[in-house]
């Protein structure tokens, strides 16, 4: 696409990006920049209450999470061990939860949406999964984990 030249304006030819500040369209290269002036905010990485709100209410999500897994850290340090990891992985899910339904988590927000559900799923699930499955007394019990250390750690 070419322009013509507007008064004393520049002749933009191939303008594939949107306008620059002033509403021209500006020329731009598949090539990476040598340097980054800025980063994208992820989807959803808005604040979660308005701006005139106070810091810890626009960033609650991130807050409850944090919360909720130092809540888990003292309790597993006050030697309840199952209980506290379990409440670590419940943080992590909840986290997944709330990147899922929430349209602005504020700092919850690192990568994209689908990525975040991902992460924060998987690690509160693995983390829910290990805290059922210690010793002793496992409230969950997986059989063929029980024949692989046997065939694979032998005396």
């Amino acid at each position: 696409m070419s322009t013509e030249p507007v008064g004393d304006e520049p002749e933009v030819r191939d303008a594939v990006s949107a306008p620059d500040a002033e509403g021209r369209p500006r020329r731009t290269t598949r090539r990476f920049p040598l340097f980054t002036r800025d980063t994208a905010r992820p989807e959803g990485g808005g604040r979660a209450a308005p701006g005139d709100a106070p810091a810890p209410a626009r960033q609650w999500p991130i807050l409850l999470v944090t919360g909720l897994v130092a809540i888990g850290l003292l309790v597993t340090a006050l030697d309840a061990f199952r209980a506290g990891t379990l409440l670590i992985g419940a943080a992590l899910l909840c986290g997944g939860l709330l990147r899922w339904i929430l349209p602005g988590v504020g700092m919850l927000a690192v990568r994209s949406r689908f990525t975040d559900i991902v992460t924060y799923g998987v690690l509160g699930t693995a983390i829910v999964l290990l805290a059922l499955m210690v010793q002793p007394n496992p409230l969950l019990e997986i059989p063929f984990l029980k024949d692989t250390l046997h065939f694979t750690v032998s005396n």
